[in-house]
């Protein structure tokens, strides 16, 4: 009983209105235990009693008793009304490709279970009842990824969703891919059966580019930490100067960002006596890459923070359609299920995260170049016999020139359907997996790049920071200092591992009080 009085406790509440980034992730990716509020449970209860009361009258309504995109004008007769709800699950669910990791789909099921329980869907409590359940018992659809437009929301992969709460579809619940039914029975879950509006309600939402959204945002934030922890070592290992971050310089032009990556830079180098030994050395100003990082990482940061805006509203959003306000029995056909705030914003994050990597890669090219960095070429000691860090360049180059590709905005592809009544698509789901795709490439630039600093530290005499030489011994007690050639996939995949859990970032912001994203 202790044991799910904490679970209960700790549990995330699905109210429609107060969910967070860090509370899907810690859903999404730490399987925390959720739970329908009672007051979400009422509005919806009111929101159905409304939605029949209407139907009762013989109201037409979009959806519940018509068929969808230019299909509208058919009026669905009453008796057919529950057939039409798995009609419109089986012909939706028709994604492709490569199924969706298991924390988008968890993602995604938190999503639409809280947009439902702001109660203007119309379905009953069961629906989102169910969804938790799932959820805390580890019962996952299979949903491929390909297939949305991005309006009329998500629906192919929602539809994919949907079928396994019905006992169709296919799903995996501990024991591999099977059987919706099948899942649902392993975990001692009944399927439900569908009433009018309950399909609509929840193949029609911006879940799945929303939940590849917010991950995608948590995930930025810790790789543009990670990505200024970088930018200060390769500056010191290239005896750059810290006065370009001055405050002074971010008070006469104060962006947030550029604010505090300024902030950061002066901390973590705070006590550098590399920094100390060429203070007053000949050289007037660093390259760009070195000179303007607040300026530029801030700007990351920027869109960063925009992108975290744009989800933390549509997550707590109701994006389906036709809504329903019990307050006076209406009901309104419009467009929040249409993704085109969200697929800028991923647009505009895939971007900022691009600009780390590209940032990021320069950097490294200098440490390499002998005639920029006044270091051995290629950071070895042998240089012709070994090659040392020569080809760990090229593939931060490889996998900047991948994200030039990748950043083409997806937002700016609309391809009309529907025969036309749906004319204009946003294409947030692949703005928003380029998002993805991009933050992993980048993820490993930087892992090059603290690689190669940590190498090129390795031929200063001096000490950096206390800060840096407290991350650089973190990489070295993982990846050994190159001084025979030897294959270095591992060692990047190492250090990106440690990128992505946040290890690196911590060390700093303990030892120096570096601000974290």
């Amino acid at each position: 009983m202790a044991d799910q009085g904490s679970r209960k406790k700790s549990a995330v509440v699905i109210d429609g209105s107060s969910l967070t980034v860090e509370r899907v992730v810690r859903v999404a990716r730490e399987s925390m235990a959720v739970t329908l509020d009672s007051e979400a449970k009422g509005r919806m209860a009111a929101s159905r009693a409304s939605l029949e009361a209407l139907l009762d009258k013989g109201a037409t309504i979009y959806a519940v008793n018509t068929g969808v995109g230019d299909l509208v004008s058919s009026k669905i007769p009453k008796k057919d009304l529950r057939a039409l709800q798995l009609n419109l699950l089986r012909s939706h669910a028709c994604a492709v490709g490569e199924p969706y990791p298991t924390e988008v789909v968890r993602a995604m099921m938190l999503l639409r279970a809280n947009a439902l329980s702001k109660g203007f869907s119309g379905v009953r409590p069961g629906i989102v009842e169910m969804l938790a359940e799932m959820l805390n018992s580890g019962v996952h659809p299979v949903i491929p990824r390909q297939g949305s437009v991005g309006s009329s929301g998500d629906l192919a992969m929602l539809a994919h969703l949907g079928l396994v709460l019905v006992g169709e579809g296919e799903a995996d619940a501990g024991a591999g891919v099977e059987a919706g039914e099948d899942a649902l029975k392993r975990k001692g879950i009944e399927p439900i059966a569908l009433e009018p509006k309950e399909a609509i309600s929840i193949i029609n939402g911006t879940q799945a580019m929303t939940a590849l959204g917010v991950l995608a945002v948590r995930d930025a934030a810790n790789l543009a930490d990670n990505a200024q922890v970088a930018a200060a070592m390769s500056l010191d290992a290239l005896k750059g100067t810290n006065a370009a971050f001055d405050p002074r310089v971010s008070k006469v032009r104060p962006h947030a960002g550029q604010v505090r990556v300024g902030n950061n830079m002066v901390a973590l180098l705070d006590g550098s006596e590399i920094m100390a030994s060429h203070r007053h050395c000949s050289k007037v100003q660093d390259a760009y890459t070195l000179r303007c990082i607040p300026q530029v990482i801030g700007a990351s940061l920027g869109a960063i923070w925009y992108a975290e805006d744009v989800v933390g509203i549509e997550m707590n959003s109701a994006t389906d359609n036709p809504l329903f306000f019990p307050d006076d029995s209406s009901v309104i056909s419009a467009g929040n299920f249409h993704g085109q705030p969200v697929a800028l914003a991923m647009d505009f994050l895939g971007l900022a995260v691009h600009e780390l990597g590209s940032f990021s890669e320069r950097r490294v090219a200098r440490m390499v170049d002998h005639k920029l960095s006044g270091l051995p070429a290629f950071l070895t000691k042998h240089g012709g016999l070994s090659s040392g860090m020569m080809v760990p360049q090229y593939v931060a180059a490889s996998l900047v020139a991948e994200n030039m590709v990748l950043v083409h905005p997806a937002s700016a592809t609309s391809i009309p359907t529907s025969a036309n009544q749906e004319d204009h698509n946003s294409m947030g789901t692949i703005g928003a997996w380029k998002a993805r795709q991009i933050l992993e490439n980048v993820t490993k630039v930087v892992a090059i790049e603290m690689i190669a600093s940590s190498q090129a530290l390795d031929f200063v005499s001096t000490s950096s920071s206390a800060a840096i030489e407290e991350v650089r011994a973190a990489i070295r007690s993982r990846v050994k200092r190159l001084d025979r050639d030897r294959s270095m996939t591992k060692d990047i995949e190492t250090v990106a591992s440690m990128i992505r859990s946040g290890e690196l970032a911590d060390i700093a912001e303990h030892a120096c009080g570096f601000q974290r994203t």
